[in-house]
Order: C-alpha cells, then sequence, then structure tokens
C-alpha cells in the first residue's frame, strides 16, 4: 500500500512496475492521454466523472476585492473559473473505514 503523497512520476512508475508488458514510455503516454483528455473537457466546460472516486468539475468565481496582506490595499480580484472535486460514495467509505 502506499503512504504519504504520490507525483504524477511516481504514478508512472508504479504502473510501469505492475505492467511489466507495458514501457516506461507507453505508460507515460497513457497518463498523459488521461490527463490531458480530463484538462480538455474541463477546459471546455465539461465534466469528468470517475465511478467510484468522484467528479471533477468547473466552478465560476465571482469578481471581488481582496486585500494585499503586505500593505493592507484594496485589490481587485477578476472572476475566474476554478477546478472543483467531488469525491466519490466509495472513497468517502473507503477513507473513514476503521
Amino acid at each position: 500500500m502506499f503512504e504519504g503523497q504520490m507525483i504524477k512520476s511516481e504514478l508512472i512508475e508504479r504502473l510501469a512496475d505492475e505492467n511489466p508488458h507495458l514501457t516506461h514510455a507507453e505508460v507515460e503516454r497513457v497518463v498523459g492521454v488521461i490527463l490531458g483528455s480530463m484538462t480538455n473537457a474541463l477546459s471546455n466546460g465539461g465534466r469528468v466523472e470517475l465511478r467510484g472516486f468522484g467528479a471533477f468539475s468547473v466552478r465560476a468565481r465571482p469578481a471581488r476585492m481582496g486585500r494585499n496582506p503586505r500593505t493592507g490595499e484594496a485589490v481587485e480580484v477578476p472572476a475566474k473559473a476554478v477546478p472543483f472535486f467531488k469525491s466519490g460514495k466509495e472513497l468517502r467509505q473507503r477513507l473513514n473505514a476503521d
């Protein structure tokens, strides 16, 4: 079982180790295609759902007035789109298993 955090290169390494019939480059390409497809779907306003894991979507944040923490000066923060993740039921259950 993996403990702690995992970065993309560690995910690729682990998948390559678990699938010896695939080269490291093939695994890297597959991971890149999957993540790229997810990014494209989200950037086009879509939603990505991975059953049992969760769903990624995009939420709009309105423009607002913020403060520069160093100077206290009011700063206008523009509206933006941000990624949002909602975990699936199976993932929540696994995380909270005793």
